[in-house]
């Protein structure tokens, strides 16, 4: 009986050691934006994987195991598994720039507003309108230092029709802006890169999933790429995609 228990108990710690866990992400570059093809994950385990032409990996490792990547034959730190917060979405950058499919024409130079001045501008030209708050009745002092009320104020307090334009105009204007940053980030060119996804296809997907204004403003780079990533995989999962193509 007793053999028959310390067998049982090494087998269980042997289990328990050599146990693999699947660590998965994305390598990106400095940027942070372009993903790194050709990346080797290598476990100390033994284990071997290369990332694909979206940056993605997937290796198996044991609990006690490190992880590290190599480009280039330059290797990077190594990882303990133990302390990955999260092994489904292990993401890193490395100290690298790699060139995006998509670039400029060395001929043709073509300056334009990135979203940041265009807001800035629209602020400076509506300044009145985005600064807009609700009237009430305000007092001034006079050059002799007397104080009295503000007549300009008064009489703004009454012009009903005004201010509920002036509001109006306000709350279309913000709205418009939100709509343009979410423009910025979520922009046909981008997701194409990501999704590899081709028009009628591309244009549904656009549609269909969207962010909200909250998420594109709050949301990291990687988490950003990472939404578009899963929802082209549920985008083509659910046959969409092809339907749009028919079309």
């Amino acid at each position: 009986m007793r053999i028959s228990v310390t067998l049982l108990l090494l087998f269980f710690c042997h289990f328990t050691t050599t146990a693999q866990i699947t660590v998965s992400g994305t390598v990106l570059d400095n940027s942070k934006i372009n993903f790194v093809e050709a990346v080797g994950v290598i476990s100390t385990g033994g284990k071997i994987a290369v990332t694909d032409s979206l940056g993605r990996y997937s290796i198996q490792a044991g609990a006690d195991d490190s992880l590290y990547f190599i480009y280039n034959n330059k290797p990077t730190q190594k990882f303990a598994v133990n302390k990955i917060p999260n092994t489904a979405q292990f993401d890193i950058s490395l100290h690298i720039s790699v060139k995006s499919k998509y670039s400029l024409l060395k001929e043709v130079v073509v300056y334009s507003k990135n979203y940041k001045q265009d807001s800035a501008e629209n602020r400076e030209n509506y300044g009145e309108v985005f600064n807009y708050k609700k009237q009430g009745i305000q007092t001034s002092i006079s050059p002799g230092g007397g104080v009295g009320l503000d007549v300009d104020e008064i009489i703004n307090v009454f012009r009903f029709k005004r201010n509920k334009r002036l509001k109006a105009f306000q709350q279309r204007l913000e709205a418009d802006e939100k709509e343009k940053y979410i423009n910025y980030r979520f922009n046909k060119v981008f997701v194409k890169r990501i999704t590899q996804l081709q028009s009628p296809a591309l244009d549904s997907f656009l549609v269909w999933y969207r962010p909200t204004y909250e998420f594109a403003a709050t949301a990291s780079e990687i988490e950003f790429n990472q939404y578009i990533l899963n929802a082209s995989y549920h985008f083509k999962k659910t046959g969409v995609a092809g339907e749009a193509k028919k079309e």
